[in-house]
């Protein structure tokens, strides 16, 4: 018996566009963002490079030597953070000369020192100015622009050093990149989603074409219905045209069917005639292979018929009535007997095939049943899941063992020779049940005979459009 496809993402269209745009859209997000959260860190950068290379110039203009080469000068560089002690915001000027004396400090440096590498290290330029980052009195990291300056005509000498709260900036930057990953990242999102919004509404026709494939499956419609877009009319136009083909295939298939039943009927009449007149025990004789040949003549044309019919368009047969009819024919047949039916919850099962193979499979089991049984026949109707229907029959007579279930099932067996029969008729139902993939066992029914059990495809119960 086939169950139903199990879904597998990857195999998904749907699931592939939009996991393919997904990954692009994020790698593309990461670039975005890792751009511009460079060109900010940059530019911030720049810009607080400049600020500290301005007061450096500006403290250079503020101070000189006096007549003893001490410095003195009182620069004010415009900034509250060289006035505040320990704020990360400090400028220094240290004699650079042997004839230079003295040391000038903001009041944020007081008498701290901060200390410098030495040239080897961190070379000045040609232009006698070099700049690097440190640590700070605080454990800030402070980037130091730092410039050598004669003063006068008789070469005093001084170290010019303002340092900036790098710390400050590099939090800024940090603060920039966290607000612009939750931008990027809700705006990301939302760009997922609606990408993935606008592909689930392109693929929509495709869903509704599956949707129509299911109800000509299920014979709910004998064509893709309604109207398609520009790219998918051609393929809906091709299906209909496949579904009109193996239309006339089949009714081709039944119409040469029906035509060799109705040739052979003649020569099997005349067989049966000839064994009448001819009596006794060779008669006998030629009276059962006759009959067994018309039984499997009608056999196998009942299988041509069901393989014509598989894998296009399905009839739907409602099952309790079929189960019901063949209970009172059985009944009828069997006066001794008592029929039972249990169809709790299944009263509404659709089948999804043809009456007469319904009946065919119902009927062979009840006649097993009603031969075999001593006085009670039992049917139940059931639906294990959403696309398959139950039918099981039993009997309360002796049963059949393992191996005896298994052997009943061969093509003509006959385990009792004394009731007579063809031997065909589980042979037949398993025959017709296989051809719509369904499935057929044998087991130990709990009135202690046999319980013949089959499981068939089930149709939608909304009615046939």
């Amino acid at each position: 018996m086939i169950g139903p496809t199990r879904f597998r993402p990857t195999e998904s269209l749907a699931v592939r566009v939009i996991g393919l745009s997904s990954l692009w859209a994020i790698a593309a997000f990461l670039v975005v963002g890792t751009l511009i959260s460079s060109l900010y860190e940059r530019t911030a950068q720049s810009g607080f490079q400049a600020v500290v290379r301005a007061q450096l110039f500006n403290l250079i203009n503020a101070v000189t030597v006096n007549e003893d080469g001490g410095l003195v000068g009182v620069p004010d560089l415009g900034d509250l953070e060289y006035s505040q002690p320990l704020s990360g915001w400090y400028w220094e000027v240290l004699p650079a000369s042997a004839n230079t004396e003295g040391r000038l400090s903001s009041f944020s440096l007081g008498p701290g020192r901060i200390e410098a590498p030495n040239e080897r290290e961190r070379p000045f330029d040609g232009q006698y100015r070099r700049d690097y980052r440190t640590t700070g009195l605080n454990g800030e990291t402070l980037y130091v622009e730092e410039a050598e300056v004669v003063l006068d005509g008789d070469n005093h000498a001084a170290r010019f050093r303002v340092m900036g709260n790098a710390s400050v900036v590099d939090g800024d930057v940090a603060a920039f990149n966290r607000r612009l990953g939750l931008y990027l990242g809700v705006f990301g999102l939302g760009s997922i989603v609606i990408n993935a919004l606008a592909i689930l509404t392109g693929l929509h026709p495709l869903i509704g074409v599956r949707r129509s494939l299911a109800e000509v499956r299920e014979g709910r419609a004998d064509r893709l219905p309604g109207s398609f877009p520009a790219e998918i009319r051609p393929l809906a136009t091709e299906m209909n045209l496949l579904i009109d083909s193996n239309r006339r295939i089949v009714e081709r298939a039944r119409t040469q069917v029906g035509n060799l039943a109705h040739s052979l009927k003649t020569p099997i009449a005349v067989l049966r005639n000839e064994a009448d007149a001819i009596g006794g025990e060779r008669g006998r004789l030629v009276a059962e292979q006759t009959e067994a040949m018309r039984v499997q003549v009608q056999h196998y044309l009942d299988r041509a018929r069901v393989a014509a019919l598989g894998g296009l368009a399905v009839a739907r047969t409602p099952a309790l009535p079929v189960l019901e009819r063949s209970m009172r024919v059985i009944a009828r047949l069997s006066p001794g007997s008592r029929v039972e039916l249990d169809a709790d919850g299944a009263g509404r099962a659709v089948f999804a095939g043809e009456a007469q193979d319904l009946e065919e499979i119902v009927g062979n089991l009840l006649e097993n049943a009603a031969k075999y049984g001593r006085s009670r026949i039992r049917a139940e109707l059931r639906l294990p899941d959403d696309d398959h229907l139950l039918i099981a029959i039993e009997d309360d007579g002796a049963g059949l063992s393992e191996r005896e279930r298994a052997e009943a099932l061969r093509r003509g067996a006959r385990l009792d020779e004394r009731v007579a029969g063809s031997g065909l008729g589980l042979s037949i139902v398993t025959d017709t049940v296989l051809q719509y993939r369904g499935d057929f066992r044998l087991a130990k029914a709990e009135i202690g005979g046999l319980r013949a059990e089959v499981v068939l495809p089930r149709a939608p119960d909304t009615p046939m459009s």
